[in-house]
């Protein structure tokens, strides 16, 4: 009795080590946290207050630095170098950067492109607003940031939390 006892509690730990690790938490691609919920219902089944975030897109490093942007590329970077300001966007359980930016490109009409790698299971952006990787030397790109922190893993992979900061930046080699 006692070996069958260990045996099922062996499989309860083994089951919420997998569960746990397999279920990514807010804001963390490797190790569940605990966000806020995404809503709340009341006993009527009206939604109630609703987790919520923003994000911007930016290329301001481009207004500092016009000449190593390509002519035929420079009419894609707005006067301000701002694509997108600050917009909120109320998120579900689940969101991650990748949904909320192409949420806020679709609803905006920002064209965006990205690439899915198998490997990393993540998708890549490639291009937004029609300025891609490499348009402006060979370490130019697209970065994200969540509240000012730059996340070491792909931009699917990291689900918001309500109040978080979304930043999607141009950036060229040594600058952000």
């Amino acid at each position: 009795m006692e070996k069958i006892k260990n045996k099922s509690l062996s499989l309860a730990v083994c089951f919420f080590l997998l569960f746990g690790l397999l279920v990514p938490g807010c804001g963390n691609a490797a190790i569940s946290g605990s966000g806020d919920a995404a809503g709340v219902i009341d006993e009527t089944g009206e939604s109630g207050v609703m987790s919520t975030c923003s994000i911007s897109i930016t290329c301001e490093v481009l207004l500092d630095n016009p000449e190593i942007l390509d002519e035929s590329k420079r009419d894609f970077v707005p006067e301000d170098g701002v694509i997108l300001p600050e917009t909120e966007y109320e998120i579900s359980e689940g969101d991650t950067v990748f949904d909320i930016l192409q949420r806020a490109c679709l609803e905006n009409d920002i064209a965006m492109e990205y690439s899915s790698s198998a490997v990393y299971e993540t998708a890549y952006i490639e291009g937004i607003n029609q300025l891609y990787e490499f348009d402006a030397g060979s370490q130019s790109g697209w970065l994200y940031s969540v509240n000012g922190e730059y996340p070491n893993y792909g931009c699917s992979k990291y689900e918001v939390c309500d109040g978080d900061e979304i930043e999607w930046i141009y950036t060229i080699s040594g600058a952000e």
